[in-house]
């Protein structure tokens, strides 16, 4: 623990892998948690292969990662994985949220299929859950977000990632890509998750 206590410039605040080379979820998340911990990822620990992520549950998959990271790399780290569950397709696309059109995860092709099979759907329902997975010094911890919405009818907005441009969350009439970062950190699935581990951190 003590090495992974010294960031780059030698101070320290706490460095802490985070299982992603998607920069758009390093940007949320060193957002969300300030300076107090540095986020370092893959790219930057010398990971460049493919983790796996075979499990059939969200929290699997978040764990199965950050397991990865611990056993080859032994450097503290965590890793997350998201589902987006619409109730008219029964809780899909769920664990398969980033391959739902196929393993090239494209975001255009996911938005597409998945407006594509709620057209004329009045019920559109759905959630973001993210689960954060947490190993320091070999001690697992799981923590989860979850953020209550309906699908937008069209896509709108150019900010966020994957499904932001047709994900409404509860309580505002925009998109989570027509929201700003600020606000969209504040509500987010993602960022309720980070918050529950932000707090396990300076609890420990």
């Amino acid at each position: 623990m003590e090495q992974q206590k010294k960031a780059a410039t030698g101070d320290q605040h706490i460095q802490l892998c985070f299982a992603t080379n998607n920069v758009h979820k390093v940007d949320e998340v060193q957002a969300k948690i300030g300076d107090a911990f540095q986020i370092v990822t893959l790219k930057n620990i010398g990971c460049d292969v493919d983790i796996p992520e075979t499990a059939d549950t969200i929290a699997g998959n978040a764990l199965q990662k950050a397991q990865y990271i611990w056993q080859h790399y032994h450097c503290n780290c965590f890793a997350d994985d998201t589902g987006l569950e619409v109730d008219a397709l029964n809780g899909a696309p769920g664990v398969h949220t980033a391959r739902y059109a196929g393993e090239a995860k494209d975001p255009e092709a996911n938005m597409a299929k998945l407006l594509k099979a709620l057209e004329g759907c009045c019920n559109r329902k759905a959630r973001f859950r993210t689960v954060i997975a947490l190993i320091i010094d070999g001690k697992e911890t799981v923590m989860e977000g979850v953020v209550e919405g309906t699908i937008a009818t069209e896509k709108s907005g150019a900010e966020g990632f994957g499904y932001d441009p047709i994900f409404i969350p509860e309580g505002y009439d925009k998109t989570f890509a027509e929201l700003p970062l600020s606000v969209k950190n504040s509500i987010s699935h993602r960022g309720r998750a980070v918050e529950k581990l932000i707090n396990h951190l300076q609890k420990n």
